[in-house]
């Protein structure tokens, strides 16, 4: 059993019509909307569908398209083992707001990440107070 990848998170989905897409996961699939945020001229909706994985829809993401990411322990342990086996990031290392985490692809070149959830679901826990509050 591999215990390098914990568990799959979220796929990452691309949008080329936010608002449908938004209207067809919220209205036609009934998900839960858990949240969504605008910022850096990027627009961005987490739903749950089934559970995790979560998905989210990004208008910043060429439509369509895919992206796996799993959560690792560590991505500083999970990186060393894995270019230990010829993997290779495709990038750099960048922050989300669950945390630190790296994209790379499988040689089709299918899209991956993963991710070191140091600060996990956060922007879940602050969509909930927000609304809360309102």
């Amino acid at each position: 059993m591999n215990h390098l990848f914990l568990r799959l998170v979220y796929i990452y989905i691309g949008t080329s019509n936010y608002s449908a897409d938004y209207e067809f996961y919220k209205n036609v699939l009934s998900a839960e909307l858990l949240w969504e945020f605008e910022k850096f001229g990027a627009k961005v909706a987490a739903f749950n569908l089934c559970g995790l994985p979560y998905l989210l829809i990004a208008d910043h993401v060429q439509a369509p398209s895919k992206r796996l990411i799993y959560e690792v322990q560590s991505l500083n342990a999970a990186m060393a083992q894995l270019q230990s086996r010829g993997w290779e990031a495709d990038g750099i290392e960048f922050e989300i707001p669950d945390g630190t985490c790296v994209n790379f692809k499988d040689r089709s070149g299918n899209e991956y990440a993963i991710l070191e959830m140091t600060r996990p679901f956060i922007l879940e826990k602050e969509w909930s107070r927000n609304k809360r509050k309102k």
